[in-house]
């Protein structure tokens, strides 16, 4: 369970401020475009920090951690697509959009989760920063893969029987020839661009020239964090409204898929990395989070047939304020576990 010190960070607080100021029908509104300004802030602090401590750590230590990176970008979509199936609640399309999600990253998540240990006092790596930059697309191609697979098990299922009168109409291959698109987009993705370009400049950069940006991305980070959070805070409680719309099933898979992640992470993390709890924390964090900013784009563009209120109500309204009150500290307490073991 999460100790009250966890509650009382106040990048949490001020989410619960956004969250309550929405339901209360507060008449407090972001301007349309801050909060764009505020990810590529944050997004572009981190990915310079993370470039800066790369430059002074161990490639191979880097490289295993792309790997493992990839490993957890490909797999737990497919947990979460084959689990959502299983169910025989879900159709398809709609789980290969929401597995999808549960595949990528959440920056914001991953930022909490900083916020968390640096107010424990707890340290950390610097190269889950990078397994950040290399989760985001992987699972954007499964999914579209999925989807894919799906849509072509449709068709198939839909064909006449022999004799039967087809009505002669165009075929559509826009799926088809707008694939290679699709995934160009999911590797070119505006949070990966500004990740690893950031992540790049840190690490080239000389010392010096870091040491002066290091009052821009040190100093007023949390200040960012808090106001990026509270934005969040608003939204997540405008999603929240959808829950009778996903329905009990989903509701469920929204915890208990970033559990299944965020133990799986743990283990990644402690056992195979051999990271610090911090940093093993982080990878958890990674692994348990649901993305709500690259991947519904790329999904409501690929795969129209899947209903948008079910995967960003479960990343946004369910998963990410979960994380956020509960997933953090309780995958920092099962890292400390694993330590202690």
């Amino acid at each position: 369970m999460p100790s009250l010190e966890s509650l009382l960070l106040p990048a949490v607080l001020f989410f619960a401020l956004g969250f309550i100021a929405r339901v209360i029908k507060s008449d407090l509104r972001f301007p349309p475009d801050l909060a764009k300004v505020l990810s590529i802030y944050l997004l572009m602090a981190i990915g310079l920090h993370g470039g800066y401590e790369l430059a002074k750590s161990d490639m191979v230590i880097a490289l295993t951690s792309i790997i493992w990176a990839l490993v957890l970008g490909f797999v737990l979509p497919i947990i979460g697509y084959l689990s959502l199936v299983a169910t025989r609640k879900v159709n398809p399309m709609d789980a290969a959009a929401i597995s999808a999600h549960y595949g990528s990253v959440s920056a914001g998540t991953f930022l909490t989760a900083i916020a968390y240990l640096d107010n424990i006092g707890v340290t950390y790596e610097s190269y889950p920063m990078i397994m950040l930059a290399v989760m985001e697309s992987p699972a954007i191609v499964v999914g579209l893969l999925l989807a894919a697979k799906a849509r072509r098990s449709q068709s198939l299922s839909n064909v006449p029987s022999a004799g039967a009168v087809v009505p002669s109409t165009p075929v559509d291959n826009t799926s088809e020839s707008g694939f290679g698109s699709l995934l160009r987009d999911a590797f070119t993705n505006g949070s990966v661009v500004i990740l690893i370009g950031s992540m790049i400049i840190g690490a080239i950069s000389t010392p010096s020239g870091m040491s002066k940006l290091f009052p821009f991305i040190d100093d007023i980070f949390m200040g960012v964090l808090c106001l990026f959070l509270f934005e969040m805070g608003m939204v997540a409680a405008r999603r929240i409204g959808d829950f009778k719309k996903v329905g009990l099933v989903l509701a469920a898979f929204g915890i208990v898929m970033p559990l299944v992640g965020g133990v799986a992470g743990a283990f990644i993390g402690h056992s195979m990395l051999g990271f610090s709890v911090g940093g093993a924390t982080l990878v958890a964090v990674l692994a348990a989070s649901a993305s709500y900013i690259a991947v519904p784009p790329a999904m409501r563009l690929a795969v129209p047939e899947a209903n948008p209120s079910y995967y960003l109500t479960l990343s946004l309204g369910i998963t990410f304020p979960f994380n956020v009150l509960i997933g953090i500290p309780l995958y920092h307490s099962l890292v400390k576990m694993m330590a202690a073991a």
